[in-house]
Formats: structure tokens, C-alpha cells, sequence
């Protein structure tokens, strides 16, 4: 039997407060919609249809950015009226196989685990329904799962329909459930909408099945609700935001991660991390980031899709991205790696340094106050405080290239395109414009005349 995924992500969200459609807002970087698309492919269906609505075109301008292998299998179905969850599954129908089974997602759910969902698709077996519920001592605003005196589910009641003894009842409805395609295609068509809402709710399928048949209904309670979590609110959202943190910051721990605070990390795409690895407070990973064994990450660290070798550590607040630091680094503390970066084993690069585009050596050292653009940078090199390469003319960037063993006084301007030559020693405050054909060991140095005023009588204040 085939599987096919509906995901509804046609709702406004009104109290998000905000122009943006309610599934666009994002968990750890990524649209919530994102989230859950890349779930429903961990089931391996056979097409994930997205129903969509208010500012649909936004809606359809997101999916367009997703990865090639997610667009090969979505559909998109379009609710022109937001006439409730029941509509908006009928109008993903007629591109739904009449023999598929079919799980229906939310868009504004974006932590449901796939574990999970493929265990709920399992249950469906030759029932008609599957109802995915959970127990939770606060179901205020949930739908409640109401059961026949056998156990089996009677029917499900919104919170704004239910009378004082069904709200009592603290089994609530996720909103997922999986079903026969068949069974949708029968039953949707009697949904009524008379209810409080005036909407067509998909809960209402589960009663209309289970009155012709109680056995067609199954029931699975989940083992965590707050991790079913839906987010109408940027309150919600908020807190979302943090179970998303406090999975992430887990899974690191179970492998080995030290982490000094696991309330205060943010993980926004991929971290994986050797063994032994330590990382401090607030630090930020987006993208995908690669820490090897021994690696020591200081607080205050935002690190994107970067890879970082065994042993190397990096001190606080250093920004770096799209960069590869080798083995036995030493970064920061407030450091920049701007994209394009590649720093081979015990290079040390300071606090205030920048670096964009470049390659520095075995061992090279630059400890403080520079900058180092578009430079090829050989071993050994020792960048005094203050270096800058001048790799930008206004509209062309041009290359500085540093042999080996060259050593960069402080203050130095090197006026690409310029090539310094292995061995050579820079003197402080030297300003090279062009490449000099020179032995190595030589001395290179700019040094204006020093100009000496006796008696100099510095401006003053006019007083008032």
C-alpha cells in the first residue's frame, strides 16, 4: 500500500500578529512548513500534497526554494476559502490515489518526530482511521477524544462545542491522523458544518466512522504531547523554539558533548561533533557545522557552515562562516571568518582579526588588529598587529600572496596585487605596493622623514 502525505498550510494564524503566513514563521531558521515537509519524506511517500490558502503565492514562493528532491514529489492544492481542516482535505483529494493510504500533517506542527508518524501509519492497518491523541493535564482549547464505554472512540468534540463534562476530559486530539483513501473520499462529503465555527471540521470523520462501525477506528496516544505542539501564537511559537533547543541540545549530550548550559545553545541546521568536544554558553550553529575531537568552542561563538579539526579551540564571541579550520587552531576571542576560508593545522588567528577568502599555513600567526582578504599566506608566517592586505581598488578585488616563514611588522599595508617573497622580513608601518624581486632574508621597509618642530605651541580653546 502506497502512502501519501497531506499537509494543511492554508490558514491565516491570526494571532501571530503578523503579515507573514502563519507556517512561513520559523523554528531554529527554517519555515515551520519546512519542518514538516522534511519529516513527511523520512515516511517515503509516494507524493506530499500542501494545501494552501492565505497568501497562498507566498506560501508556493517557499516550497519553490526547497531542495530538488522534495519538489520531485509535492503537489500543491489550493483552498480559496478557509472553510475548515474537513474543506481543506477534500480540495487535496482529487490528487490523492483512491487505493493510498493517507496521513494528514500541519503545517504550524513542525516537531512531530517521524518515529513516531511511522509508527501511527503502521496502526492504520485494515482500518478505515487512524487517530493520533495524547493525555495532557491542560487540553484547554484542544479537541477531546471521547470514548464509547468499550474504549473504542465515539466522536470528537471541539473545545467550543464540547458541554462541561467533555471538557473534563484530558484526552485531546492531535489533528493527525491516517487514513484510507477511500474512507476520506466517502466521508468527507457528509461532514456538516454546524458547529460554533461554522466550519467543516476533519475531527468530525473519526464520529462518522465510528457510528457505522467502532471497530474501523483506531486510536494510538502519543508518548509526549508537547512535542505535537501547534503554534497560533508567537507565545507558542516562542515556546516551540525552545523544544526544538532542548532536543538538539539532548542529542548532544547523549553523544558525549559537554555542554556548559543545554538551556542556552541554538542549533539552526546540523551539528555533528567528534568526541570529547566542550561548548560554552550562547553559542549559535547554523547551517551545516562539523566539530571534531577535543574541540573547545567559547561562549558567545556564531559558527555557519563551518568544519573545525580536532584540538582546535575557539575563544568567544568569534563570528566565522563557509570556512575550514584544520587541526589545533586557536580563533579569537572576537575574531571574523568571512566566507571562503581555509586554515591549515595550529594556525593562530587573534582577537580583532578578519579574514575573507584566504589560506594561511602550517602554523601562521596573525594575534591581533588585522585584516587578511584575498591572501594566500604560506607557514609559519607571523602577521604583525595592525596588517592589512588592500585588496579592493573600488571595483576589483585583486590576491596578496605571503611565502613562507615571512615575517609582517606591525602596521603594514600590502597594496595587492603584491607578492612577499619566502623568507622576507617587513619592517613595522611598511607600505608595499608592487612586487620587488628580492633574496630571501632581505629586509623590506618604508620609513618617512622624521620632522622636528622646537617650541611648538599646540592650538587652544578660545575661552568664552
Amino acid at each position: 500500500m502506497s502512502l501519501e502525505v497531506i499537509i494543511l498550510a492554508a490558514g491565516k494564524g491570526k494571532r501571530m500578529h503578523s503579515a507573514l503566513p502563519k507556517v512561513l514563521h520559523k523554528v531554529a531558521n527554517k519555515p515551520m512548513l519546512e519542518h514538516v515537509i522534511e519529516t513527511a519524506y523520512e515516511l517515503n511517500p509516494k507524493s506530499i500534497n500542501i494545501v494552501v490558502g492565505h497568501m497562498a503565492q507566498m506560501v508556493k514562493d517557499m516550497v519553490a526554494t526547497l531542495p530538488e528532491h522534495l519538489q520531485k514529489i509535492i503537489t500543491i492544492s489550493e483552498q480559496k476559502e478557509q472553510l475548515g481542516t474537513g474543506h481543506a482535505v477534500a480540495c487535496a483529494m482529487p490528487s490523492i490515489d483512491n487505493s493510498s493510504d493517507v496521513l494528514v500533517l500541519y503545517g504550524d506542527t513542525p516537531l512531530t518526530p517521524a518515529k513516531l508518524l511511522k509508527a501511527l501509519v503502521a496502526s492504520l492497518k485494515d482500518k478505515a482511521l487512524c487517530v493520533l491523541s495524547a493525555i495532557t493535564p491542560t487540553p484547554f482549547g484542544y479537541g477531546r477524544i471521547i470514548r464509547n464505554d468499550k474504549g473504542f472512540l465515539k466522536c470528537i468534540v471541539e473545545e467550543k462545542d464540547a458541554n462541561d463534562d467533555q471538557k473534563k476530559v484530558t484526552e485531546v486530539n492531535t489533528g493527525i491522523i491516517v487514513s484510507k483513501a477511500s474512507a476520506l473520499n466517502s466521508y468527507l462529503k457528509q461532514i456538516k458544518n454546524n458547529n460554533a465555527q461554522g466550519e467543516y471540521y476533519l475531527t468530525d470523520l473519526a464520529g462518522l466512522i465510528a457510528s457505522e462501525n467502532e471497530e474501523n477506528v483506531n486510536l494510538m496516544i502519543a508518548p509526549d504531547f508537547d512535542i505535537l505542539s501547534g503554534v497560533n501564537s508567537k507565545v507558542q511559537l516562542a515556546h516551540v523554539e525552545r523544544l526544538y533547543q532542548k532536543i538538539q541540545a539532548n542529542t548532544l549530550l547523549e553523544n558525549g558533548v559537554t555542554l556548559a548550559d543545554p538551556a542556552r545553545i541554538d542549533i539552526r541546521g546540523k551539528l555533528t561533533c567528534g568526541d570529547d568536544t566542550f561548548i560554552d554558553i550562547n553559542c549559535i550553529f547554523e547551517g551545516v557545522v562539523e566539530l571534531g575531537s577535543n574541540v573547545v568552542i567559547g561562549a558567545g561563538c556564531v559558527i555557519k557552515n563551518c568544519k573545525i579539526g580536532d584540538g582546535s579551540i575557539i575563544s568567544p564571541y568569534t563570528v566565522m562562516e563557509d570556512s575550514v579550520i584544520k587541526k589545533k587552531a586557536t580563533i579569537g576571542p572576537f575574531a571574523r571568518l568571512r566566507p571562503g576560508n581555509t586554515l591549515e593545522d595550529e594556525v593562530h588567528v587573534g582577537n580583532f582579526v578578519e579574514c575573507k577568502k584566504s589560506h594561511l599555513g602550517l602554523g601562521t600567526k596573525a594575534g591581533h588588529l588585522s585584516y587578511l582578504g584575498d591572501a594566500v599566506i604560506g607557514k609559519d608566517v607571523n602577521i604583525g598587529a595592525g596588517t592589512i592586505t588592500c585588496n579592493y581598488d573600488g571595483a576589483n578585488k585583486f590576491q596578496t600572496v605571503i611565502g613562507d616563514d615571512v615575517f609582517v611588522g606591525s602596521d603594514s599595508q600590502l597594496v595587492s596585487p603584491v607578492t612577499v617573497e619566502k623568507g622576507v622580513t617587513i619592517a613595522a608601518g611598511t607600505t608595499m605596493t608592487k612586487h620587488i624581486k628580492h633574496e630571501a632574508n632581505a629586509l623590506i621597509l618604508t620609513r618617512a622623514t622624521a620632522v622636528v618642530k622646537a617650541n611648538y605651541n599646540r592650538p587652544q580653546k578660545k575661552k568664552k
